[in-house]
C-alpha cells in the first residue's frame, strides 16, 4: 500500500490471526474524534508478517515529511513499538492495545496459544481448527476469528508462527522511546495481562495507560479504540 496518507495520520496494525478490518472498528471513529486520521494495512502473508509490516512502516514514512503515529493490538502493538524504538524521529507517537509480552516471549500465554493455534491449523485444516478454537467462545469474538482465519488463509498457521516466536521491545528499549504513548489493557483478559501493560506504561517515559475490559470490548469495540487514545492524549 502506497497511496497518500492522509494528515495528521496513525497507521495501526492487528493482533495475531486478525486483519484490518478489526483495528479500523476499534480505532477508527476514535481516532476521527480527535481529528487523525487512520490507515489500516491488511496482514502480509505467511512468514512475511513482522517483515512486511515493519517495511511498510517504511514505506509509508517515507512518503511524507511528517512524523507518524503507529501502533497496533497485541502483536501489532510490538511490532508498531519495535519500528518506533528504530525510528524515534519519523514517529509522532505510539498507539498500543494489549501489549502481550516484552523482550522474548518465553511462556506468555499469547504465544503458547498462537503456538497451539498453528499446530492444530497445520495438522487438522483451516476449518476443522477454526470450529475447535471457537467452541465456547463469546459469539463476537467468534465472528472475528471465522473471518480473519480464513481472509489469512493457507498462511495461517506460518503466521501465527511468526507472532509467537517474535520478540518485543526490550524494557530498557521501551525506555529509550520519548514519544507520547498511549497503552490500554482489558483487566479480564489472560491472554494479555495486564501487569505487561503497566511494565510498558511504567518504562515508557511519557505514557499514560488506561483500563477497559473484554466484556465492554464484546458489547462495544470502540471501547478499546476510546481507552487507547484517552491515555495517547493524556500523554501528550
Amino acid at each position: 500500500m502506497t497511496s497518500a496518507i492522509p494528515t495528521p495520520t496513525a497507521v495501526l496494525i492487528p493482533g495475531t490471526g486478525s486483519d484490518e478490518v478489526f483495528v479500523r472498528a476499534v480505532f477508527a471513529r476514535p481516532l476521527a474524534a480527535v481529528g487523525v486520521g487512520l490507515v489500516t494495512p491488511p496482514p502480509p502473508r505467511a512468514g512475511e508478517l513482522a517483515r512486511g509490516y515493519l517495511s511498510l512502516l517504511d514505506t509509508l514514512t517515507g512518503e511524507r515529511d511528517e512524523p507518524i503515529l503507529v501502533g497496533g493490538i497485541s502483536f501489532g502493538a510490538h511490532l508498531a513499538a519495535e519500528w518506533a524504538v528504530r525510528n524515534p524521529g519519523r514517529c509522532a507517537g505510539l498507539l498500543a492495545a494489549l501489549p502481550a509480552w516484552n523482550g522474548l516471549p518465553g511462556q506468555a500465554p499469547a504465544s503458547l496459544a498462537a503456538k497451539l493455534s498453528a499446530d492444530l491449523v497445520a495438522r487438522d485444516g483451516l476449518e476443522p481448527a477454526l470450529a475447535v478454537s471457537v467452541n465456547g467462545v463469546p459469539g463476537w469474538l467468534s465472528g472475528e476469528l471465522s473471518r480473519a482465519w480464513r481472509r489469512h488463509g493457507d498462511g495461517l498457521a506460518a503466521s501465527l508462527r511468526v507472532a509467537a516466536g517474535h520478540p518485543a521491545p526490550t524494557l530498557d528499549e521501551l525506555r529509550a522511546l520519548a514519544v507520547p504513548a498511549g497503552i490500554a489493557t482489558c483487566t479480564d483478559d489472560p491472554i494479555h495481562p495486564t501487569k505487561v501493560a503497566y511494565a510498558w506504561a511504567s518504562a515508557l517515559p511519557n505514557s499514560a495507560i488506561q483500563e477497559t475490559t473484554l466484556a465492554a470490548l464484546g458489547e462495544d469495540r470502540e471501547s478499546l479504540g476510546r481507552a487507547t487514545v484517552l491515555a495517547w492524549l493524556r500523554a501528550r
